[in-house]
């Protein structure tokens, strides 16, 4: 049966976009204990579909700042990655990395944006490569784009984008422990639906 909006998924093909969901986290939390030289652990991520209100209300705050970093997918799968991360997450990273100094997502320097997009970047790879592997596809990332702005603002971006597919998001929500310390981030993961129906051929789930 072929799908033509989120709502069409039925619960085995939830299952294995979960599975996907739990790969896809696995592979970032290897990816940033390599990138921060130190051991990240993680629970298991909350992978779920939700529509955008309900998603809106999971991550918290409307006007809670946060550093969103888009990514476009491209190739056998085209649709976005969207990083919702908040600033204890982002000041976790960045002072890792260079050291610690003055952090506020307000006042982001530009070796802060750096570090964040290449965060971005290498999460983003770390699905796209569990996706492109499991199902045997060909996918590209472009370079992030990151911004720095109310949740609820940032959120605009995939209502807007991807109306037309119905109004479920899947959203996966990690929790990594770093020396002991627990940082989250959660991410979005809108693939278009012929590219979801695409994926689903490929693995066999009807």
């Amino acid at each position: 049966m072929a799908i033509e909006k989120y709502e069409d998924l039925n619960l085995v093909q939830l299952d294995v976009l979960r599975e996907i969901g739990n790969i896809g986290s696995g592979n970032a939390a290897t990816a940033l204990a390599q990138l921060l030289s130190r051991f990240v652990d993680m629970k298991v991520p909350e992978v779920c579909l939700l529509d955008f209100q309900q998603a809106m209300q999971a991550m918290g705050d409307p006007e809670n700042t946060v550093v969103g970093i888009l990514i476009r997918l491209t190739g056998d799968v085209e649709g976005i990655i969207m990083f919702l991360l908040e600033e204890p997450f982002a000041k976790t990273i960045c002072t890792t990395l260079m050291g610690d100094h003055p952090f506020s997502l307000l006042e982001l320097d530009p070796s802060d944006m750096s570090v964040l997009n290449e965060i971005g970047n290498i999460m983003g790879g770390s699905y796209v490569n569990a996706i492109a592997n499991i199902a045997n596809m060909l996918i590209d990332i472009s370079v992030p784009a990151l911004t720095v702005d109310m949740l609820g603002a940032i959120m605009n971006v995939p209502v807007v984008e991807f109306s037309q597919v119905g109004d479920k998001v899947l959203m996966i929500a990690e929790q990594f422990l770093m020396d002991g310390v627990e940082i989250h981030s959660k991410m979005l993961l809108i693939p278009t639906v012929d590219s979801l129906q695409t994926l689903l051929d490929k693995l066999g789930v009807c």
